[in-house]
């Protein structure tokens, strides 16, 4: 297992950020967690797509309109994911516990695993965002190289051309391959994961089956296997393309920074932990409230990776108190202005890393 050592000893920046943005929410008189714009948003994403799944579970459907169904529900199940879990698994949603611990099991309707993910996000990614050997997030796959330290092979010369298929698959890799593999491994990536209790281990078995059932069987069994099979995959290219897509504009474009951790030895990473956040992370279409509404607030992954226990409700208001003490630290705040250039300069990185490196 690798280990990695922030240079927390003078966090003067971190520490100044944090009283400015305690003092925006008293002055305020705001809670951190979620309000009643979060509430009825949890509301209208999860009535649309509990009503799309009846829809085509209980009508014969032309291929067509399978199609747009099943897509348009993988894009409502991630957004599911990106608003309601992603608060709740951070304990930002709401002040009370059940209620985070409730509706972090969003991700287990969806065909994850709340326990692995919190594991997996909250205290790997958060912590070590863009560490190669460390975050996960940066190591899905051999087939795309998201880092100048990770190893070259001959077929990344074409990666930016077949990443968008791997992504659209990414969500049925996840859920039908990759949570097993976690699970009976008991490691993400190089790093163990926490011990599981009885309750845990009953939770994932159950809520797999759960999914199985009804994802896979009870839509066979009410509208045949056809229709079944184009909804399916319909669903998984719509989940699967939005969830990567959002997670690679944020830390995976031209302007981020990267850091290797070689297995079983310790890296000293020279900044502190809050400016290791800054220069791992971008914002991407800030203005954009169509944006801001879907993605969760994570168009703002800044402000989240500062404050992951604040929910995004808060994040516009928060951007402009961060990009203040940047500019007062002289530090770097990365923000892209539009989703389209964000795109653009991922799949350029993506590109330029598939080019054979001089010391291959």
């Amino acid at each position: 297992m690798s280990k990695v050592v922030f240079n927390n000893k003078n966090a003067v920046f971190f520490s100044s950020l944090k009283m400015a943005v305690d003092k925006y929410f008293k002055e305020n008189g705001l809670k951190k967690t979620g309000t009643w714009g979060l509430y009825s948003k949890t509301i209208i994403l999860i009535v649309a797509a509990i009503s799309l799944y009846l829809i085509t579970i209980c009508f014969s459907l032309p291929v067509i309109t399978t199609i747009l169904i099943g897509s348009v529900l993988g894009f409502l199940c991630a957004c599911i994911g990106f608003n309601v879990m992603h608060d709740a698994n951070h304990g930002s949603y709401s002040s009370k516990s059940w209620v985070n611990d409730t509706l972090g099991l969003t991700l287990n309707a969806l065909g994850g695993n709340s326990f692995i993910w919190r594991h997996k996000h909250n205290i790997i990614h958060h912590t070590y965002p863009n560490v190669d050997g460390i975050d996960d997030d940066i190591a899905k796959t051999p087939f795309i190289r998201m880092c100048s330290t990770q190893q070259w092979v001959p077929m990344h010369r074409v990666q930016h051309l077949y990443t968008p298929l791997l992504y659209a698959i990414s969500s049925m890799i996840w859920i039908l391959f990759q949570d097993f593999e976690k699970y009976f491994k008991q490691k993400i990536h190089n790093t163990d994961l926490q011990k599981m209790k009885t309750s845990d281990h009953v939770v994932f078995w159950i809520s797999k089956l759960l999914y199985l059932f009804f994802y896979i069987a009870l839509p066979i069994i009410l509208v045949g296997w056809q229709q079944w099979l184009v909804f399916f995959i319909s669903l998984h290219i719509g989940q699967g393309f939005t969830l990567a897509i959002v997670f690679q504009l944020a830390h995976v474009v031209e302007e981020t920074e990267f850091a290797f951790a070689p297995l079983n030895e310790t890296t000293v990473i020279e900044n502190e932990w809050a400016i290791h956040q800054l220069k791992t992370t971008s914002n991407f279409s800030p203005n954009s409230k169509v944006i801001t509404w879907f993605a969760g607030g994570l168009n703002y992954q800044v402000e989240h990776h500062l404050f992951p226990k604040v929910s995004h409700i808060h994040y516009p208001a928060l951007s402009k108190i961060v990009k203040g003490k940047c500019e007062e630290f002289n530090i770097p705040y990365n923000c892209i202005p539009s989703f389209n250039s964000a795109v653009r300069s991922h799949f350029r990185f993506i590109k330029s890393l598939g080019k054979k490196p001089l010391a291959v």
